[in-house]
């Protein structure tokens, strides 16, 4: 398979069909360390180039995406069950990548501090996807 293009937006769509294709994988020896149900630092076990890059939820020419979260059910940033918003903080800055053995979607951005960078995953999970 051909790698996409660098400016492969994916809308709430994209991520349903694609978290829709992976409900019975369970992940394979690649991409076990990855398998982070709430956002986590990205282990330093785990091997980058066993991702690739699918797309990104970036929406184009936003220059300055909205800092808010959302969290309907009282969830926070770290929870598990935290909604996937494609719209809101940090999935508005999010990159889908996906295992290069078995093909399971993870999200990942950078978190940027004032002295620090750190990156971070979480599986793509479908019942936690937010509508538009």
């Amino acid at each position: 398979m051909p790698a996409p293009p660098d400016d492969l937006v994916l809308d709430t769509e994209a991520l349903l069909r694609l978290a829709g294709e992976h409900l019975a994988n369970t992940g394979c020896p690649r991409c076990a360390a990855l398998r982070c149900p709430g956002w986590e630092a990205f282990p330093a076990i785990a091997d980058e180039a066993s991702l690739r890059r699918i797309g990104s939820l970036r929406s184009p020419g936003d220059h300055d995406p909205t800092l808010d979260e959302y969290h309907p059910q009282g969830t926070d940033y770290w929870s598990a069950q935290a909604p996937i918003a494609p719209a809101f903080y940090p999935y508005n800055r999010c990159e889908l990548w996906a295992c290069r053995g078995c093909g399971r979607p993870f999200l990942r951005y950078t978190e940027y501090g004032g002295y620090y960078e750190e990156k971070r995953i979480r599986e793509l999970r479908m019942e936690l996807i937010a509508p538009a």
